[in-house]
């Protein structure tokens, strides 16, 4: 017999929490809302959402004009909430609290680094087009440099001046292992960095107890969409530990042949996967036997 848990971290964040929950008391009124970007990045709870009335758009263009436009928990760059003001456009701002900092944060710095014939350089470490990175890159005109990974950071190394003083923020959902690695390869080549902590401290503390969970089963189903950022980097961290870690979207997409009788079988997901999707893979689970 299959053992199963749940692990009780894992669930909707704050930002994606407080997202969800406006938009459904606005379509509980309105019976349409527009989402500029996918709300969550979770094919399952859009559709949960579809069915009350959510269009998931990719601009403000395809906003009937006077439509009421959602702006998801990643943040959006100052351009967005010009174009729809211009279009007559109503906005329900779900910007995530330490998303909205970090802009700030990233704004003050550009400051601080472009006066008094001062050139320095912002550097933020995150996913290439993510949705919060394009508008951390909105707060300076995209005048800072995006790496992804150490090899990324390599290739880019000529075309920093380590003569003049560099600023990093990092993503908030990203690694904090890995945001380490890439400032220590800054600093190790002697740049004049000051690192900024803009991790969120949600995601951070997870890291360490998702390393625990995934070491104390057997078997890990993650469960995430496969566009999810946190996912992903979750997800790797797992299976860094457990290498028996299956990255699946449904239920649909468990194979019994992943389980034998006996085992213990540890079930997360990443920030954006909703609660009830979870206890549905944990009862395909146990339906296995």
């Amino acid at each position: 017999m299959l053992k199963v848990e749940i692990d009780p971290g894992s669930g909707f964040c704050g930002g994606v929490i407080r997202a969800i929950t406006r938009s459904e008391d606005f379509l509980s009124q309105e019976g349409r809302l527009y989402s500029l970007g996918a709300i969550v990045h979770n094919d399952a709870e859009l559709g949960r959402l579809q069915k009350q009335g959510l269009i998931t758009v990719n601009s403000l263009e395809e906003v009937p004009e006077g439509g009421t436009v959602l702006i998801r928990a990643h943040g959006e760059p100052p351009a967005t909430y010009e174009s729809a003001q211009k279009r007559h456009l109503a906005v329900i701002d779900c910007s995530c609290p330490v998303v909205l900092q970090l802009q700030r944060r990233i704004r003050d710095a550009y400051i601080r680094l472009h006066q008094d014939g001062i050139h320095g350089q912002i550097i933020i470490f995150g996913r290439v087009g993510h949705a919060e990175v394009l508008g951390l890159l909105g707060q300076v005109d995209g005048d800072a440099l995006v790496v992804e990974n150490p090899q990324m950071l390599e290739e880019a190394m000529e075309k920093l001046d380590f003569s003049e003083p560099m600023e990093i923020f990092s993503q908030t959902t990203k690694s904090p292992l890995e945001y380490k690695e890439i400032c220590d390869m800054l600093l190790a080549r002697g740049a004049r960095l000051t690192v900024n902590d803009t991790i969120c401290a949600q995601v951070a503390s997870r890291h360490e107890k998702l390393v625990s969970f995934a070491r104390t089963h057997d078997i890990i189903l993650f469960v995430s969409g496969k566009s999810s950022s946190n996912g992903k980097v979750l997800s790797d961290l797992c299976r860094s530990v457990n290498p028996h870690t299956y990255l699946i979207n449904s239920p649909a997409e468990i194979e019994a042949g992943w389980f034998q009788s006996g085992q213990s079988v540890g079930i997360c997901g990443a920030t954006s996967t909703p609660k009830w999707l979870l206890e549905q893979v944990a009862l395909a689970v146990r339906s296995l036997d």
